[in-house]
């Protein structure tokens, strides 16, 4: 289990898995690179894949902050330096996304092809509303309320049905996944700054853009809104509610695996 000490000397956590072109995965908000394990079971035959914990997040530091997209960033061009990786295929899902547009902008000889998946060029008024609400959440004491919430946002209605004593725990869970709170509440308040639309137009990378119609979390307008703006990117829907990697791994992995091979 590979551990990377940060130039500011926050240890950062990945895992390495498989043989090939290198892609790194990135997570969403909840920030613990295991997310990734149902798609990188089915993409290791094909490629070296690298999957990130954030700091504060999953098995990394969880200093106080400051916290920042473009230090996580910053985090993922230094694993790639750890791993002598010039560049590698970038993928990304919602934060994670936002991720994958922050490097493919701000470090671009580090990003091969990159992939955006249920992820935001801005956020806006809806955006802002439901961010501002699951802070609050954090900021009342409320993190198993706030994990529940997550899950109904999350998921689609039969997913819940069928995955209710692993969603319960994770939620028996959540003091102790969200800790510090105070950290978790930093990285949520990092979302609301995200605002690369303008910057959109810049990207050269081959870029593939996914996202879910019935996602209640991040509406498909936004990676409707990404495809429009990065040049010459694909946009394809899967359904599956915002977590979709997580509901349908097998779609995913194999447009993922497309693209990239």
């Amino acid at each position: 289990m590979p551990q990377l000490t940060a130039s500011d000397g926050c240890r950062v956590h990945y895992d390495v898995a498989g043989s090939g072109e290198a892609v790194v995965l990135i997570p969403g908000l909840g920030g613990d690179g295991r997310f990734w394990e149902p798609v990188a079971a089915l993409l290791a035959d094909r490629f070296r894949l690298i999957l990130v914990d954030h700091r504060g997040a999953g098995r990394s530091d969880r200093p106080l902050g400051p916290y920042s997209l473009a230090r996580i960033a910053r985090d993922v061009t230094e694993i790639l330096d750890a791993e002598a990786l010039p560049a590698a295929h970038l993928v990304g899902h919602s934060t994670g996304g936002a991720i994958v547009q922050t490097l493919a902008l701000d470090a671009p000889a580090r990003a091969r092809r990159l992939v955006i998946s249920g992820s935001w060029p801005a956020a806006d008024v809806r955006f802002r509303l439901l961010f501002q609400a699951r802070l609050a959440l954090l900021e009342q004491n409320q993190p198993e309320i706030y994990q529940a919430f997550t899950h109904v946002l999350g998921y689609p209605a039969e997913w819940l049905a069928t995955h209710e004593h692993a969603l319960a725990g994770a939620v028996e869970r959540a003091r102790a996944t969200l800790s510090p709170l105070d950290v978790t509440a930093a990285r949520i308040r990092m979302l609301l700054e995200h605002d690369r639309l303008a910057d959109l137009p810049r990207i050269a990378a081959p870029t593939l853009v996914l996202g879910a119609p019935d996602d209640e979390m991040v509406p498909y307008s936004h990676s409707v809104e990404i495809a429009a703006q990065v040049p010459g990117a694909v946009l394809e829907p899967i359904p599956g509610g915002h977590f979709f990697p997580r509901v349908d791994p097998a779609r995913f992995a194999a447009l993922v695996g497309d693209f990239l091979g």
